[in-house]
């Protein structure tokens, strides 16, 4: 990929998982429509059994939970990495907290009608020790 080009997919893959936080925080399920691609795959093995959705299961159950805003929760989102495998295929390592659990989420994107779009995630969660019951 030329040095512009990677700089700029680069910028736009930032804006793109800052919406995504943006969007975990204020539990805004229509923000996150907008950067997981509607066939994206949703899945976590922290639990068993596995935990897989669509995004037309997924995004209702985000609109539905209170958000870490309304609770005055503080902001705990960063990007770790963000890896290219070529001009329209990246690899994102964020992490993230939402109420008791800290996110450590494996983020695919694709660029796919001139924008970028989540395609996979794949989490893990620890539950943070400072809210973790005695």
């Amino acid at each position: 990929m030329h040095p512009a080009h990677a700089t700029a997919a680069f910028g736009d893959i930032v804006q793109t998982l800052q919406d995504y936080f943006d969007g975990l925080y204020y539990s805004d399920a229509e923000k996150l429509a907008g950067v997981f691609h509607t066939k994206a795959h949703y899945a976590c093995a922290t639990e068993a059994p596995l935990l897989y959705l669509r995004m037309d299961e997924y995004l209702p159950i985000v609109a539905k939970r209170p958000s870490p805003a309304s609770g005055g929760e503080p902001r705990r989102d960063s990007i770790e990495a963000i890896e290219f495998a070529g001009p329209y295929t990246a690899f994102a390592h964020v992490k993230c907290a939402i109420g008791p659990k800290y996110f450590t989420d494996f983020l695919t994107l694709i660029r796919t009608d001139g924008k970028w779009q989540i395609i996979s995630k794949i989490f893990h969660y620890d539950i943070l020790p400072e809210t973790a019951e005695a």
